[in-house]
């Protein structure tokens, strides 16, 4: 019989479980066994004692299993028979898995029959040595990852697939958002496989799905993906729409503010309001040769331009009557009222303002109109018809403003 003294193992890191080749051994023989290992004895096809890390000496002692069965004693040294199992239980990490047929389940969201494939990684660990050895080696010289995954084949392809169409239905999880659910499908996939594991003396420690095939040849799944990305494409066009909209109007607003607010410093500068700058503007269309026509032949004198207000509206009278009749001593303004919408003077029989063209409604001191329905309504701090506030001024310098304006006429300030 050949004497060995020493035993350790010799296979590799992708070995779950390896065996020594020889099976004769001598009381005195060294066992060396690292960190990540096991030694298991067996027997006449008994598992009897186990070794952790370390380095043992094979005495009567330390196998008090195996001291029973030995022959009777050849001197000093007693031979036995029996075979030692090295169990690697390192995590074997980045074992592959895949379907090997398709997984049939109908889309929740489309409603329409779809197939697809799946497949990942996986890392396993040796447990519970006894129980692989015995459930899952049996006599063999040992086992690979190869031969793991060839064994549990028909364990994963039933579990996976029937999981896997349970999970995408109960989740409602749409074929085109799959892959960010990749995550959320291999945690729950991961905790449904360990108790199938554990029985054999395995643990799980990790569980990946990393790709989904999707039938990219099959008709339906083509047209609903195109339906299901169009839908995406509409909303996101309409959301830029949006937001260039958005950006046209506060670009506007922008420049409205800046016009206003230079406006507002010429006229500072100038000495003039928006009233004295509108009966300007008016008094020159009227000053017109054609627009004097017009009006001598509407029969309007003279004296309803005296209403305009301001140097500027007297000074055009003047010069008009001048132009119309030297012989004829300017005539005395008539009595002139003010327009409730826009403030504008006008002549106390105008019916409407020429400011603004709104009906001018004979109004007393107390009344005012509302500028919400347009209404008379008593002057206050609300309108009694609809309730429209009625003080009407601008927030950063006080001063009154026109009936719907955006922006103050004397700072610019935006309302």
């Amino acid at each position: 019989m050949e004497k060995i003294d020493l035993i350790k193992y010799e296979g590799d890191n992708s070995t779950f479980v390896w065996k020594h080749p020889v099976e004769d051994f001598y009381t005195g023989t060294q066992l060396v066994v690292h960190e990540s290992q096991e030694a298991v004895f067996f027997m006449n096809g008994q598992a009897l004692d186990l070794f952790g890390a370390g380095r043992h000496t094979l005495e009567t002692q330390n196998l008090p299993l195996l001291s029973r069965l030995f022959s009777k004693p050849f001197g000093k040294e007693t031979p036995f028979h029996c075979e030692v199992y090295f169990i690697n239980k390192t995590e074997q990490m980045a074992i592959k898995w895949g379907t090997d047929s398709k997984v049939e389940y109908v889309e929740p969201t489309y409603k329409f029959p779809l197939q697809i494939g799946a497949s990942g990684e996986m890392t396993l660990r040796a447990e519970d040595a006894r129980k692989l050895l015995v459930k899952v080696v049996g006599t063999t010289a040992g086992i690979t990852q190869q031969m793991l995954v060839q064994k549990f084949r028909g364990i994963l392809m039933t579990r996976i697939k029937t999981y896997l169409a349970n999970l995408i239905r109960e989740q409602s999880i749409n074929i085109f958002s799959i892959d960010e659910k990749l995550t959320e499908m291999s945690e729950a996939l991961h905790q449904r496989l360990i108790p199938d594991f554990e029985d054999y003396g395995l643990a799980l420690e990790k569980f990946f799905v990393t790709t989904i095939v999707k039938p990219e040849e099959d008709h339906n799944y083509r047209r609903f993906k195109e339906l299901h990305f169009r839908q995406y494409a509409d909303v996101a066009e309409a959301q830029l729409r949006q937001q260039i909209g958005l950006i046209d109007q506060q670009t506007q607003a922008q420049r409205m503010v800046i016009e206003a607010q230079g406006i507002a410093q010429k006229r500072a500068l100038e000495g003039y309001t928006y009233q004295d700058e509108r009966s300007f503007d008016v008094a020159e269309r009227v000053a017109s040769n054609d627009a004097i026509a017009q009006m001598s032949n509407l029969g309007i004198g003279l004296g309803t331009m005296a209403g305009i207000g301001g140097t500027v509206s007297g000074m055009m009278t003047n010069a008009l009557g001048n132009a119309m009749n030297p012989q004829t001593t300017a005539v005395q303004a008539p009595q002139q009222i003010e327009c409730p919408h826009c403030q504008t003077k006008l002549p106390a029989s105008a019916k409407f303002c020429f400011g603004c063209g709104q009906k001018v409604e004979i109004l007393n001191s107390n009344e005012m109109i509302c500028p919400g329905c347009g209404k008379k309504t008593p002057k206050g701090k609300f309108c009694m018809e609809c309730g429209y506030p009625l003080a009407n001024t601008c927030p950063n310098c006080g001063n009154e403003l026109p009936a719907g304006a955006k922006f103050c006429l004397n700072c610019g300030q935006k309302l």
